[in-house]
């Protein structure tokens, strides 16, 4: 018995020198393979070009929401907006979608590449390729498009083709207006040379 106290009493006093030892060595060899870091590789997030960002002072995923003085909803969201630094009243936006709601439940949905903003005379103007579809079942496609933002008004910039219920159309312009008599109610008309091509299984 005395044999093993004495032979365990000396195993705890060894292990007590020879751990630490151990554990510098390999701290030692840690520090001494380590690889050396290269000053001049740059992570990729240094690539992004801050100046740039603060002198566009662009907006990610901004939206535009109001009502109509005849009662519409209106709503437009962008993938990004950039404001004018000479007018404060405009934004150019890019990928924006536009919703009008009426009080009726007219809805019409107008996306665009892109189009700017004009809070000073209450206008958007859409561009570079415009597709409207209504609640009625139709979709149009029109060159650009300009709306108001304080009453429900709509026209297109150039021709129009369209998709609907009855058929084909193309037109020169297409007005987006308030209905006479009806409140709440919009209509939208064709002008300018309109050719309809009706299909009766619409």
């Amino acid at each position: 018995m005395t044999t093993y106290d004495n032979s365990y009493s000396r195993f705890i006093a060894w292990t007590k020198v020879i751990l630490p030892i151990v554990a510098l060595g390999i701290l030692s060899t840690m520090f001494l393979f380590s690889r050396n870091i290269d000053p001049s590789l740059s992570i990729p997030y240094a690539k992004v070009d801050v100046e740039g960002l603060a002198r566009e002072q662009r907006i990610g995923a901004p939206n535009y929401a109001g009502v109509t003085e005849d009662g519409s909803a209106i709503s437009i969201i962008a993938n990004s907006a950039r404001p004018d630094p000479e007018n404060p009243d405009t934004i150019t936006a890019t990928d924006l979608t536009t919703t009008i709601e009426d009080a009726t439940g007219g809805r019409i949905d107008i996306a665009a590449n892109n189009g700017v903003i004009d809070t000073g005379q209450q206008v958007v103007t859409l561009q570079g390729g415009v597709q409207i579809e209504t609640s009625t079942g139709y979709v149009i496609n029109t060159s650009g498009l300009t709306a108001a933002l304080n009453e429900t008004r709509a026209q297109t910039n150039g021709t129009v083709t369209a998709t609907g219920p009855l058929g084909t159309l193309e037109a020169g312009q297409m007005l987006l207006e308030r209905q006479n008599g009806a409140k709440g109610a919009h209509l939208l008309v064709f002008k300018g040379g309109v050719k309809l091509v009706y299909d009766p299984k619409g």
